[in-house]
């Protein structure tokens, strides 16, 4: 499968795109990364001189690499996706600037009203964060 670039999968756009790209796309399956660096915007203000992704825009991530990867698939159409209710949140280890993080998304339902996935960011084999989210959707404004 040929991947979309990011920017016509989301209407997300820096300095608030977390997801670099898409690795895997499947009805069930979303897997997708992202290289957090020293140069986003929120390391100046989140424990400046101790640089840590926060744990919100981790969870952020992971959605927004949900998103993506129902967008790539094509199965709700040309809908924008609002982030509704996020549940289940832990975090299990720091993520750094340097880190390459990969995002395993899978969909629980999906359907016309709604989408609800549940997910785990990974530094490597460990697990930095896990979540489930309902996005609601919402069609885009011409």
């Amino acid at each position: 499968m040929a991947f979309k670039d990011i920017k016509e999968l989301l209407p997300h756009r820096e300095p608030f795109l977390f997801v670099d790209k898409l690795d895997e796309v499947s009805d069930e399956r979303i897997v997708g990364t992202r290289k957090y660096t020293g140069n986003d915007f929120f390391f100046k203000g989140h424990f400046p001189g101790y640089p840590v992704v926060p744990g919100v825009i981790l969870v952020e991530s992971m959605a927004q690499c949900g998103g993506a990867g129902v967008a790539q698939s094509g199965i709700l159409g040309d809908k924008l996706f609002f982030l509704a209710t996020v549940d289940k949140v832990k975090f299990r280890r720091q993520v750094v600037p340097g880190d390459e993080v990969r995002f395993e998304v899978e969909n629980v339902r999906v359907d016309s009203r709604g989408l609800r996935q549940t997910g785990k960011a990974y530094v490597g084999d460990e697990v930095a964060a896990e979540a489930s989210w309902l996005c609601l959707m919402g069609d885009r404004e011409s």
